[in-house]
């Protein structure tokens, strides 16, 4: 099991690993061995996740998500496949914390009675330092 937040938890079977040959720099090893680490986790068809943090989801994972509702990570920046496999689960961790958090609906605000003063004010001394700097004719 591995833990989201309190109330949602994902179950092991509900990511699917894949280990793929790491791209890039890396002498010998990087064509033998398969460091890297594909997961993909079907949140679409998740019993773990409520459908409003399934709709967050799909904005955040972007390009990440397939249209099925899968979400693909492959992670690479380590050597070793169990940093990998550590790193790509934690960051589709991060990506469901982030959407479970509600956002915040703005509500409309009218400006104070002070604030409005205060503008017209300084609008008013703006205005006055503007008409000291024409030209007025006779004054030459």
């Amino acid at each position: 099991m591995i833990p989201v937040t309190r109330r949602i938890v994902l179950q092991d079977d509900e990511i699917e690993e894949n280990f793929i040959r790491a791209s890039g720099p890396g002498g010998q090893n990087v064509n033998k061995v398969s460091s890297a680490v594909q997961i993909r986790f079907d949140a679409r068809n998740s019993p773990s996740l409520p459908d409003e943090v399934f709709e967050r989801l799909v904005r955040i994972a972007g390009k990440r998500m397939t249209r099925e509702g899968v979400i693909v990570i492959t992670a690479q920046r380590f050597r070793s496949q169990e940093r990998n496999r550590e790193d790509a689960v934690e960051r589709l961790v991060e990506m469901i914390r982030e959407a479970t958090v509600r956002p915040v609906i703005r509500r409309e605000t009218k400006p104070t009675y002070g604030s409005k003063q205060r503008r017209l004010e300084s609008k008013t001394k703006r205005g006055q330092v503007k008409s000291l700097r024409q030209n007025k004719p006779g004054y030459d």
